[in-house]
């Protein structure tokens, strides 16, 4: 970390613009100091964000309603003061984002209609082989669909889960970071506060023993990578389209379909359509990424406009 203070993060000066000293023109404490400013700021918030779900205190698995509806309340109080966390941050490094604060965390009007479809086809088409065989093995009804729609657990992993961690991990950490990290390495540290975070359900496992230790912690190990590589990729799309709803409906679609069942799919009777399924989908993942997340799809991005203000106009992430 102790790059924190050198050539490795970089703090971009917001203020004026002529080039000036970083520190100069941010009118506030030096760039080392603000990096850290920034990193401290993210940390507390994942910390906040944990530590709101062992406030109650119960002898019950996480699975359970009652614990649930209270992890809800306490959760959803923290994620509403997290923009709060953000603001205090501008205060501090005296940063100006050129843009109000909701914009710059992704609550704007302007291109929403294609940042809530494209982004969420965009996934679907990466999940065409599991989309398959889902299709291929499902056979509940529509009494067996409303009674799972009505189950806490989805209203957990559906609504609760995807709202308030894309709020609090991407929309008010990245505008925290990418003023001293830049847009590129800001996506791939962005997701490290958010695979880190989700190490607590080690301390749950572990306590109901609902697995072996060994197990326990590989399974730990194989989330938090699954997590961090998924969080880069909302983080991406966060980014080039300026909006919060695309990872919010993405992170809802990723958590309903889970993992994709490679080992399920190698064993299944339509094993070879539903390998092209996979293969096509993630060729055309590939192939469609910077077409359907193309900025001038969705309006003037502001967190690009954040880093123009800095003199870092040639961010590749911003065209």
């Amino acid at each position: 970390m102790a790059a924190l203070g050198g050539d490795g993060l970089r703090l971009l000066s917001v203020s004026r613009p002529e080039r000036q000293p970083e520190s100069a023109a941010l009118g506030g404490p030096g760039p080392g100091l603000c990096c850290w400013v920034s990193v401290f700021s993210c940390l507390s918030l994942a910390c906040s964000y944990v530590g709101s779900l062992y406030v109650w205190k119960s002898e019950l698995p996480r699975d359970h309603p009652a614990v649930i509806k209270r992890r809800f309340t306490s959760v959803l109080v923290v994620s509403s003061l997290s923009p709060l966390c953000v603001l205090l941050w501008r205060e501090l490094t005296g940063i100006q984002p050129g843009t109000s604060l909701l914009s710059l965390m992704g609550f704007r009007l302007e291109g929403i209609f294609p940042a809530a479809l494209l982004p969420l086809l965009l996934t679907m088409i990466l999940f065409l082989g599991p989309l398959m065989q889902l299709s291929m093995d499902c056979s509940c009804d529509l009494a067996d669909g409303l009674k799972v729609v009505l189950d806490m657990r989805w209203l957990r992993n559906q609504v609760i889960a995807p709202l308030t961690e894309e709020l609090v991990f991407r929309a008010c950490m990245l505008p925290m970071l990418a003023p001293c990290t830049g847009l590129g390495p800001a996506v791939f540290t962005c997701p490290l506060f958010f695979g880190v975070a989700h190490f607590h359900h080690i301390f749950e496992q572990l306590r109901f023993r609902q697995n072996s230790v060994g197990s326990i912690f590989l399974s730990a190990a194989f989330q938090f990578s699954y997590t961090a590589v998924f969080g880069a990729y909302t983080a991406f799309l966060f980014i080039r389209t300026g909006h919060l709803i695309g990872p919010v409906l993405c992170h809802s679609f990723c958590n309903y379909m889970g993992f994709p069942a490679v080992c399920a799919a190698l064993e299944h009777p339509q094993r070879r359509p539903l390998l092209v399924g996979y293969a096509l989908g993630v060729g055309l993942f590939l192939l469609l990424l910077q077409p359907l997340t193309d900025p001038k799809l969705y309006g003037s991005l502001p967190l690009c406009v954040l880093l123009e203000r800095a003199g870092d106009s040639e961010a590749p992430l911003c065209s």
